[in-house]
């Protein structure tokens, strides 16, 4: 049996949260707080906004926290008060969708008050709640996570992180994988697995960077992308989809983890990440920037693609 990861530190983790959302509700320093709190299967959260100091005690930290809560900021969602200082808990990787949309003015650092949580890892979604922490149920972003301590936010929970084993980094094997395959047997696996969508448009809805209030790709005057499940239709979504969010994407699997159709769309993510790392050394989540690599462009760029 695969030795478990520790997670101890969760329970010190909760009573900080708890805590600090008491204190800052009770000052009014903010009007509302997004956080986890249980929901009612054994073992698992659900994203919750405390707007009651006295509720405080609601939230919650577990290896289950698996929601990216940037994705209650957005303009998108409506349950988020209007006015007043909003508290959001944040791990590493919804840390990293929120430095993404404040550097594309979704979001106003001012406006916020993050409070960070030193996270050893979350479940993978093919996994119970309930379930043990170790190398085989993780979820795989978490194998590859630099951002295990978030920086930079108003409150984090004065606890240390526990020295972890080792991780394969899941996503970067896959990739190597798929690298080592000529271009007919790659464009022939990704077919496949965007043959299997149903076009429900769940990874959009749970996208932080999924921002607009109706997405081009619900008209159809003129239609854009074919509504339809049918092979050409999917195809063209998922890779519009890849690179409009190229140079964006916070890596937070979301979208992967609610796929009903298991269609690994984060290995899609990470694999345009890793081409942006290696063509410009760029990677998303970790300033604040207004351009991307791909929306920027000077008179140096390399041309040798233009024939």
């Amino acid at each position: 049996m695969t030795e478990p990861i520790d997670t101890s530190i969760y329970s010190a983790v909760t009573a900080a949260i708890q805590t600090e959302a008491q204190r800052i509700l009770a000052a009014g320093l903010v009007t509302a707080i997004v956080g986890y709190a249980a929901s009612r299967r054994n073992g698992s959260t659900q994203p919750i906004i405390v707007t009651d100091a006295a509720a405080a005690e609601k939230l919650i930290f577990t290896p289950a926290s698996v929601n990216n809560l940037a994705l209650y900021l957005t303009k998108a969602k409506k349950e988020i008060p209007k006015k007043g200082k909003i508290g959001i808990v944040v791990k590493g990787c919804d840390l990293k969708a929120i430095v993404g949309l404040m550097g594309e003015a979704q979001l106003k650092r001012n406006d916020l008050y993050l409070i960070g949580v030193p996270c050893a890892g979350v479940l993978a979604s093919t996994v119970q709640p309930s379930t043990a922490l170790t190398a085989d149920t993780i979820a795989s972003k978490c194998t590859e996570c630099d951002a295990r301590l978030p920086s930079d936010c108003d409150y984090v929970p004065n606890v240390q992180l526990p020295t972890q084993p080792q991780l394969a980094g899941k996503y970067a094997v896959e990739i190597a994988r798929l690298e080592a395959l000529t271009p007919a047997e790659r464009w022939a696996y990704w077919k496949e697995q965007f043959a299997k969508c149903i076009k429900c448009y769940a990874c959009r809805q749970v996208c932080p960077f999924c921002f607009c209030e109706q997405c081009l790709c619900d008209r159809n005057k003129p239609q854009m992308v074919d509504t339809t499940p049918r092979p050409a239709g999917n195809t063209a979504w998922h890779i519009v989809r890849a690179m409009h969010l190229a140079g964006r994407c916070a890596g937070c699997a979301e979208c992967e983890r609610v796929c009903p159709m298991d269609i690994p769309l984060n290995l899609l993510n990470r694999k345009m990440a890793k081409e942006l790392k290696e063509l410009y050394d760029y990677e998303a989540g970790f300033e604040v920037n207004d351009k991307g690599p791909l929306t920027t462009y000077t008179d140096k760029d390399d041309q040798s693609f233009i024939k």
